[in-house]
């Protein structure tokens, strides 16, 4: 450089009145003139067009690459070359304003943030094997102080329960809650600005529970949530990587504990604070207070209502109104109940039962056919006792000690005499126990001709057996 300079004579001279920069670099530029390359042109230059058009559709240079070598015969380029014209065509357009991140600045308690990490294999102790686990993080996003869970899954309910552990760990909600769009949380993503997501009607119950909002990450845009994506990175940079357990207690006892010692004891390196200095002195008395009841679990679930009227749940029946046949109910379940919704209409709640059994509420199913779900014959002569004992052994009779059980005579004969009055439906019987009637239309007949209201003839009048009783005389 100076024996440039000093060619053309800008080394001596009055320090004051140096020359102008563009003065040196022709002077530097002519003492070691730069050599153009010896191709001037890509080889695919002709192609350029259809580069450029394949790049506003966003297609990377392998994409475009494997496209021409295969739908355009004369193409020879390399994959290298679009590469070189990719990226001359990038610096030609220069940065678009959608490429500059805007840093979002929040309130204290206005914004928490959560997300689910891959943290590897752990040992499952009720199922005794190794499964994969999930690093759940909730950052706040004014102190970045975080709560974090290790878990096995990312249901519904092991969302729901992370969030409350969450809350009751900061002691306070966040106003705004800004999820991932896993399906725990959000059913449908919003794809446009008009566009409504659709959020699991759990989460929803969980945010009017605790009064916050949830604010969905827009779909394919991690770097909306950059400040907890940035915490499951730094727990698996430090914690995950350097703790080789692979039992879940003993390594939810050690995530906690680094929390506490090491989490909120660093000093960030965008607020320069350390996280628990920041947040009890600005973000906890901004957080929204806790409700006082601690909120029952609560999930729900669409289920479809069978032919038998009833839904199924955790392997367990549960019966809606038989006019819903096929559609598709809401079933809220709890611990201890499963209440049944029809487009936002409560129907009916019933209580737990284990899996396998059934809960039916009669007057689900149709009138004349709701008690013929009951098959014990310990059941209908029971039923028949309530009307009176002749009918009781009626039924008796009616099952006898055939080989058929005959329960659909019984179960028709007994709802018929359930219709009239106990003293007719008694009389009824005895008459028909007399005669030896055990047929329901004999039965049915004897009610329609009021024959139940006749006297029976008097004991030993007749001269045939009583072991064999005849309407009509032998003669």
């Amino acid at each position: 450089y100076l024996a440039a300079l000093a060619q053309g004579g800008h080394v001596q001279g009055d320090p004051e009145e140096l020359p102008e920069l563009e003065v040196l670099r022709s002077c530097v530029l002519a003492h070691v003139p730069s050599s153009p390359p010896p191709q001037q042109s890509s080889t695919i230059e002709r192609w350029l067009e259809k580069i450029q058009k394949l790049r506003e559709l966003n297609a990377g240079p392998t994409a475009i690459h494997d496209h021409l070598r295969v739908n355009e015969p004369e193409y020879d380029g390399s994959l290298s070359a679009v590469k070189r014209v990719c990226l001359r065509l990038e610096r030609e357009a220069g940065p678009k304003a959608t490429d500059v991140a805007i840093p979002v600045v929040t309130a204290p308690g206005e914004v928490a943030q959560v997300d689910f990490g891959y943290a590897g294999k752990r040992y499952d102790p009720p199922r005794g094997v190794l499964r994969k686990s999930w690093l759940f993080v909730m950052t706040l996003c004014f102190s970045r102080r975080s709560f974090c869970e290790l878990v096995f899954d990312q249901k519904v309910e092991t969302w729901i329960r992370l969030h409350i552990a969450a809350f009751e760990y900061l002691g306070g909600v966040p106003k705004v809650v800004v999820p991932d769009n896993l399906k725990a949380a959000v059913v449908r993503a919003a794809f446009g600005i008009d566009d409504d997501a659709l959020i699991q009607r759990t989460y929803r119950e969980l945010a009017r529970h605790y009064g916050f909002q949830i604010d969905p990450t827009p779909p394919r845009s991690p770097e909306k949530k950059g400040k907890v994506e940035r915490d499951v990175r730094y727990v698996r940079g430090n914690f995950l990587c350097t703790w080789q357990s692979i039992d879940i207690e003993e390594d939810r006892r050690a995530l906690r504990r680094w929390l506490v010692e090491v989490a909120d004891q660093r000093r960030h390196g965008t607020t320069g604070r350390r996280p628990i200095e920041l947040f009890e002195e600005q973000e906890r008395a901004a957080l929204l207070p806790l409700s006082q009841a601690r909120y029952e679990l609560a999930v729900w679930k669409p289920a479809r209502l069978h032919s038998d009227s009833h839904v199924q749940v955790d392997g367990a029946f549960y019966s809606a109104p038989w006019p819903l046949l096929h559609q598709v109910l809401w079933v809220r379940c709890t611990a201890h109940s499963v209440a049944i919704h029809h487009q936002d209409q409560h129907l009916c709640t019933h209580a737990r039962v284990p899996r396998g059994k059934r809960s039916t509420v009669p007057e689900h199913l149709p009138e004349h056919r709701a008690d013929l779900r009951h098959r014990s014959r310990d059941y209908w002569i029971e039923r028949a006792r309530r009307i009176g004992v002749e009918v009781e052994h009626l039924v008796l009779a009616i099952f006898g000690d055939d080989v058929l059980l005959h329960l659909r005579r019984v179960q028709a004969v007994v709802t018929h005499l359930e219709t009239f009055p106990p003293a007719r439906a008694q009389a009824a019987a005895r008459r028909a126990l007399y005669f030896g009637c055990t047929e329901y239309r004999g039965i049915k007949s004897i009610l329609r001709q009021g024959l139940d209201l006749v006297a029976l003839p008097e004991k030993n009048t007749r001269a045939w057996s009583r072991d064999s009783r005849f309407a009509r005389k032998p003669t």
